[in-house]
């Protein structure tokens, strides 16, 4: 195993001892701990401000998008819930182009759908994704969510990371290299959320831009067991 590969699988696991925990936590807990973190960057100046904005946009857009609970039809003494989950851990980066607002709307997405996420930046961003994560974790007991990561360890992520998915800022010719690369792991193809558009972010921006992050299960409850017990199942689609 290469140096790099090992730090992947540590840090890899380190994000999924603690996803359980974020991901169980009620939609509307994320929202807050969203809103706060915008607060919180908002502190450092006018060039985070477009950035708060993204993340208090995405956190309205899961309130109005994943928070309810949908009841569904099923037979007498039996309830049947959808709701949505995070898929697992998610690759959130970017080529030269990616800007701290890119970036702050790629991580507020990811995590307000219940993921965890490996954040690979370059250089010129590292400055920008530290302090983002700083505010972070000064809003939330969940530390270890979001990891750090340098450009260096990037090959080594997408060939090897137990990921559900990648969201990239790039322009063509890198989204469709990254696409690639993708394609040659083993076993489950995972997403890859791709924002070609820099300058507008009509993806990142858009109000369903979340939904690309999440998976959707359904609950079932019977509550005609013998002695009034009720019993519990629940199923997921889309991972791993």
């Amino acid at each position: 195993m290469t140096v790099n590969n090992d730090m992947i699988e540590r840090t890899s696991a380190q994000s999924l001892a603690v996803w359980d925990a974020w991901n169980t936590l009620n939609v509307e807990v994320r929202c807050d701990v969203l809103l706060g973190w915008a607060d919180a960057i908002t502190q450092r100046g006018k060039a985070f401000n477009e950035a708060a904005q993204l993340i208090r946009f995405h956190a309205q857009c899961a309130r109005d998008l994943i928070a309810p609970v949908h009841e569904m039809p099923g037979p007498t003494g039996e309830t049947n819930e959808l709701y949505t989950a995070g898929r697992g851990l998610f690759i959130v980066s970017g080529d030269s182009s990616l800007t701290l607002t890119a970036m702050a709307g790629q991580l507020a997405a990811a995590l307000v759908a219940g993921n965890c996420v490996l954040l690979i930046v370059t250089k010129e961003m590292a400055h920008s994704a530290d302090a983002l994560l700083a505010d972070f974790v000064k809003v939330s007991s969940h530390d270890r969510v979001v990891q750090i990561l340098s450009e260096t360890y990037l090959n080594a992520a997408i060939a090897h990371a137990p990921i559900s998915g990648v969201a990239v800022v790039a322009d063509d010719a890198t989204l469709i290299a990254w696409n690639k690369k993708l394609a040659e792991r083993d076993g489950v193809l995972v997403q890859f959320v791709a924002e070609d558009n820099v300058e507008q972010l009509s993806l990142i921006a858009s109000p369903t831009y979340l939904l690309r992050f999440i998976t959707e299960r359904t609950r079932t409850i019977n509550i005609t067991a013998v002695g009034g017990n009720a019993t519990l199942l629940e199923l997921g689609s889309g991972e791993h």
